[in-house]
C-alpha cells in the first residue's frame, strides 16, 4: 500500500481529501495582519474571505519550504510507507522545488524510501482533478508508478481555462501591466487565460464583457469535450456563483449530458485572482498547446 499526497492548492474540500485517505499540506497566507494557514476551509469561512477580496482586500500568500515538506513527508517514509505527491505547478509557485529539495534530503535519511514527486502543472481545480483522478486509479488497483505515469500522461491534456472580473489582483501579481489593467476596467475588456504546456499562466485573448467571457469558457470546455464525454468536468469560483452556473448551463445547453460540478475557488489562488474569477477544467485528447 501507498499514500497520496497533495498540498491545498488543490481546492478540492477538506471531506472529499479526507475520505479518500489523501494528506495534503497547507500553503500559507496573510489577511488583515494575520496569518493563517490554507487549511481547506477548516478555520476561517471562505465565503467571508470572498466578502474581503470583494470589497478590495489584497491578502498576500506564501509558498510551503523545505522544512515544512520534510515533517509533511517523514512520517510516511519513516513507517516505510511509499509515497505519491501531486504538486502545485512550478510554473506558478517554487514550492514543488522545495518539496524535491526536501525529498533529497530525506532519501538520504531513509535511502530504501520510495516518494515520487509529480509536477501536475496545473493549479486550483484543475490540480484537483489530476488528484482526483489519481485517487480513482489507485482504487482500481493501480500501483504507485502505475498512477503516477498516468497522470504524467494526462496532465498534458489537461486544459484549464479561467477569466477575472478584477483586473488589479493579476497586476499587483505581475501577470498583467499597469496599462492593461486601467484600460481593461475602462473598456470593460476580460481576459480568457490558460495554463501553458510549462504550467505557467497566459493570457489567450480578450473579449469585450462579462457575460461573453463566460461563454468563451464554455465554448472551450465544449471544443475538448468530444474526447470523453462522460468525464467530470469542474467549474471553480472565487464567490461569483451565478457567474458558474451561467457557464454550466451554457455547457449543458450543448451536452446535456455532460457530468458538470461547480465548487470554489480556495483562498491560495483566489488571493491572486480576487474575486469573481471563473475557472473550468476538461481533460482533451491532444495536449494541450
Amino acid at each position: 500500500m501507498y499514500q497520496l499526497l497533495t498540498d491545498s492548492a488543490c481546492d478540492l474540500s477538506y471531506d472529499t481529501l479526507q475520505a479518500a485517505d489523501v494528506g495534503f499540506v497547507p500553503f500559507h497566507f496573510e489577511v488583515d495582519g494575520q496569518e493563517l494557514n490554507d487549511d481547506l476551509g477548516q478555520s476561517y469561512d471562505l465565503e467571508g474571505f470572498f466578502a474581503k477580496i470583494k470589497s478590495g482586500v489584497m491578502p498576500t500568500t506564501a509558498q510551503v519550504n523545505v522544512g515544512e515538506y520534510e515533517a509533511f513527508f517523514e512520517p510516511y517514509l519513516k513507517a516505510g510507507t511509499p509515497v505519491l505527491y501531486l504538486g502545485f505547478s512550478s510554473g506558478l509557485s517554487g514550492s514543488l522545488s522545495s518539496a524535491l529539495q526536501a525529498r533529497d534530503l530525506l532519501l538520504e535519511k531513509y535511502p530504501d524510501a520510495t516518494l515520487r514527486i509529480v509536477d501536475t502543472l496545473a493549479a486550483s481545480a484543475g490540480e484537483g482533478r489530476l488528484v482526483l483522478d489519481a485517487i480513482a486509479q489507485k482504487q482500481a488497483g493501480k500501483s504507485l508508478d502505475e498512477v503516477a505515469d498516468y497522470i504524467e500522461a494526462e496532465k498534458n491534456r489537461l486544459q484549464s481555462w479561467f477569466t477575472v472580473d478584477n483586473l488589479d489582483y493579476l497586476y499587483h501579481g505581475g501577470r498583467v501591466s499597469r496599462t492593461a489593467a486601467t484600460l481593461g476596467t475602462l473598456l470593460n475588456i476580460k481576459p480568457i487565460l490558460d495554463v501553458d504546456p510549462d504550467g505557467k499562466l497566459r493570457m489567450v485573448s480578450k473579449v469585450r464583457a462579462r457575460k461573453r467571457a463566460l461563454l468563451t469558457l464554455g465554448d472551450k470546455i465544449l471544443a475538448a469535450l468530444p474526447a470523453d464525454p462522460s468525464q467530470q468536468i469542474l467549474i471553480a469560483t472565487s464567490g461569483d456563483w451565478a457567474a458558474a452556473d451561467e457557464v454550466k448551463a451554457h455547457i449543458l445547453s450543448q451536452a446535456p449530458d455532460a457530468n458538470v460540478l461547480t465548487g470554489p475557488i480556495g483562498l491560495t489562488i483566489a488571493s491572486h485572482t480576487g474575486f469573481g474569477c471563473v475557472a473550468a477544467f476538461v481533460i482533451a485528447s491532444e495536449p494541450h498547446a
